[in-house]
This record gives structure tokens, sequence and C-alpha cells, in this order.
């Protein structure tokens, strides 16, 4: 089973439900991480399930590679008025099963992404690139269709980085086959369910499975291009995996983002913005803000900011209404940030709120977390926590801020807080991918975005994203 069109009406959140589940019998249960309930049962494919994906895949896709450009972002748009239209029920699916609320920079947020992404994908003029024209000939780069590129998806933001890896993929006359997380299959599924009503018939499979499917994709014959959004480690697999076909890679991997808050920068007026850009999505976010250092003099009062900010800031069940922070996806994720808090404790660093979680508590809540006093070694800063929980480390001057900031291997964004002209020059001194200035996780369509060092290769986003999903080829004459 692959999402493919349905006849199902994919507006309600029942329709979409009955659209995308396993057979009575078969399936995994997915639970919903704040509650236990369950959700639905998500099918499970196997590697010839794979096998008939990719080869249907390969038939859709001469056609579609044959279509203009304008004919191509002419679907795309539709697709994004499909995704609109099914807006809410997308949302509470992704809710009850990532666990994210509705409202804040969440659920319904990320749906109305993936529409905004389509619509942007669409919109990118690429006219080919006119290199030599003289008396000695004339010579023009073009990109083509690469044919199948196969996609890897995370289980904090499924539905937009889906929507990331598919809709350049597409405007570029490729196809698509997307494996999901095997904690959010469904909510991919839905998304594939919706998109497949205006899509042609099989140029986009969703192909839910664990990570031997994830392996098997990576390797497979028929895919000329892998997008992969992860942890590292899983991208040093794909890179090995991918070497014996030669396939080209786009990989966003994990980040460790650090954010400096320069001498004189008004911390009142930026806390709330700080704040977002390290517990967006609960913390869960490869690009969020995940280290903070500020400067001595105005640390006390940081730190003082921070908690009143986060103090206002309802965490609870996806569902309901007033909640903008939600759960941990899953129990793994949980342990990890709780391990790190209490090794931060054990060595002495200040816990300003949270820190404790409610023992028997259902779902998988973790507190929001504030540790000042902490070294810059310490675990909690050293390691990425990917959840509620956000170091605030004390520097003397900014060259030390700088060090720290560039000491780890990783480098997917980073951002500086104070007066832009200082800022600025900070900024080119940071080994990021990209860099913000007073803002943090600001992701644009429009703006290319990518890592550096072990964060990962290849841009997305833009024209150069666009780029990035096909192959150069040069005619000369």
């Amino acid at each position: 089973m692959t999402t493919e069109t349905s006849t199902t009406d994919v507006t309600t959140f029942d329709g979409l439900l009955a659209a995308i589940q396993a057979p009575e019998g078969q399936g995994v249960e997915m639970k919903d991480p704040a509650t236990g309930a369950v959700v639905g049962k998500a099918p499970v494919l196997s590697e010839a399930d794979l096998d008939a994906a990719v080869s249907r895949a390969q038939q859709a896709q001469r056609g579609w590679g044959q279509k203009s450009h304008a004919e191509r972002s002419e679907v795309l748009n539709r697709a994004a008025d499909a995704v609109e239209a099914s807006a809410e029920a997308l949302a509470e699916l992704l809710s009850r099963e990532q666990g994210k609320p509705l409202n804040g920079p969440n659920a319904r947020f990320e749906v109305g992404a993936c529409a905004a992404w389509l619509r942007a994908a669409a919109a990118f003029e690429l006219e080919p690139e006119v290199l030599v024209d003289d008396e000695s000939g004339k010579a023009v780069l073009e990109y083509v269709p690469v044919g199948v590129v196969g996609a890897i998806g995370p289980w904090n933001w499924p539905m937009m980085i889906s929507v990331w890896q598919i809709a350049p993929s597409l405007r570029m006359g490729n196809a698509v086959v997307l494996k999901p997380s095997e904690y959010t299959p469904l909510s991919v599924l839905g998304l594939g369910a919706v998109l497949n009503q205006v899509l042609p018939e099989g140029l986009l499979h969703v192909v839910p499975g664990g990570g031997e499917l994830g392996a098997a994709l990576t390797a497979h014959r028929g895919v000329g291009k892998l997008m992969f959004t992860g942890s590292t480690s899983t991208g040093q697999a794909i890179i090995r995996s991918a070497a014996d076909t030669l396939k080209r890679l786009t990989l966003e991997l994990g980040g460790n983002d650090a954010g400096i808050v320069l001498p004189g920068a008004d911390v009142k007026a930026i806390a709330e913005d700080v704040f977002w850009g390290a517990f967006i999505n609960t913390g869960q976010t490869c690009a969020a803000l995940k280290r903070l250092y500020v400067h001595e003099s105005q640390y006390d009062r940081m730190c003082e900011a921070l908690v009143q900010v986060a103090q206002n800031m309802p965490m609870g069940v996806g569902l309901e209404e007033q909640n903008v922070l939600g759960p941990l996806q899953n129990k793994q994720q949980f342990d990890i940030v709780s391990g790190l808090v209490e090794k931060a404790r054990d060595a002495g660093a200040r816990i300003l709120i949270g820190g404790d979680p409610e023992a028997d508590q259902p779902g998988h809540f973790y507190p929001t977390t504030l540790v000042a006093d902490i070294d810059n070694d310490n675990p909690l800063v050293a390691q990425e926590q990917f959840g509620p929980a956000l170091p605030i480390v004390k520097y003397t001057d900014v060259d030390q801020a700088v060090a720290w900031a560039n000491g780890l291997e990783v480098g997917l964004g980073s951002s500086v807080w104070g007066d832009q002209d200082d800022a600025r020059a900070v900024a080119a001194r940071i080994e990021a991918g990209t860099t913000w200035i007073n803002k943090h996780g600001a992701v644009d369509p429009r703006i290319p975005f990518g890592g550096v060092k072990m964060s990962g290769f290849g841009l997305e986003f833009g024209v150069d994203g666009l780029k990035s999903v096909a192959l150069p080829k040069v005619v000369s004459w």
C-alpha cells in the first residue's frame, strides 16, 4: 500500500484517517504522545512494495518530466489548494500523532507552511542560463529532471519537511518516493492522500516502514537523488549506502544552534523571540536555539526575562486550544532530555524553572526548563537536547562567545542578538549555514537553507533548492 489518489473525503479527520489506515487486522498502532490513546493503525510496507513504488514512479515521471515549468507549477498550486481545503483535518491528525498543539507555531502553522512552500516552489523562475554567446559560439546551462527522488523524513515536522522534499522535486519534473519516520507515518500518509487528489497517478508514493525500508530506499538503483532530514549518524550511514549508485544527496542533519546575546541588547524586548527560537515545537526542531550565550553584564536580567515568558506559555494536550507547548513525541526523546537536565543539576547548574516532570502523568510531557550557571562543556550544552530545556551560559567577552559557538562539530543555524551592525560583524565569524540577527529559526521558502560541518550539505529552498533536485545540462554549439 502506498498513498495514492483516494476517493474518500479527506477534508474531515475521520475521512482522512479512513483513507490511510492499514486494512483491518494489519498495521502498527500509532499512539498520541500526549494521552497514550490510539490514533490509528499505520501500514508497514515491504521491500517488494518499495520496488513496486519505485517502478510506478519511474513510469509516471516520464510524462511529468516532459511538461513545462508552467504546467508543473499549475499542478503545485492546485496541490496547495487541496492542502488548504483539508487543513483542519491535517492539523488534527498531526496534533494527535506528533503531539504538537493546534495553536502557536505548531500544527495549524505547519499545515499552512505546507501550502506556502508548495506555492513558493511553483513561483520561482528558473530560465536557461546563457553562458557564452559570441563569435566563438553559444553555450546554455539548463536543469533537467533526475528521475525518481527518494526522501526520508523526520518525526518533528513530518508534514512540512515532507513538502520541503516533495515540492521542489515535483517542480523540477521528478517523481517522489518518500519514507516517513516510523513515529509519524499517519501524518505523512495523510498529506500524501491530500496531494494525490490532484497529482498525476503514480507520481508521489508514501512508503511507511522501519529502518530497513529506509536503507533499501537509500540503496535503490531506481532512485537518482536522496533527500534526508535527521541525525548525523544516520546521514553518515546514508552516504555510505548511496556510494555504490553515486546518488546525489541533500542532507540536513543534526544541529546544536548557538545564540549570542551581545552587551547592550534589550533583553526584555528580545526575551519572547529568544524563547520561541528555543522552544518552537517544544524544542523539537533541528534549527532551534539550543544553547544561549549571554554577556555577564545582563545575564541575570536575561534569565529573569526568559522565566517570565516561560511561565505564561501553557503546555498540555494538543487538541486543547489554549496550549502552545506539547509533549515530547516519544519516550526515547523524553529520556534523553531528562537525562541531560539531571546531568546539569548534578554538576551544580541552577534550574530556573522546570526540570521536574510529574510522575505517573499520561504522555511524554517534560516541563519547560531553563538552566543557568552551567559550564560550556556540560552535556546539556555540548549535546543536542532536542527538547524543552535551554542552557544559558555566561560569557565575559564576545571573542569567548564566538569561540564557544564554533566549538562543536555541527553548524546548522545560529543567531546574534543586539545592535544590528555589531550583530552582523559577529555573525560573519560564526560557523553555521545560517546566522539570524535578532531572530532564530526563521526559515523562508525564498531563502536557501542548509548546514555546514557535521550538519550536512546541500541547499533547500529558493532557486538553489530547485537546482539541487535536478541535473545540470550544458548544450553548446
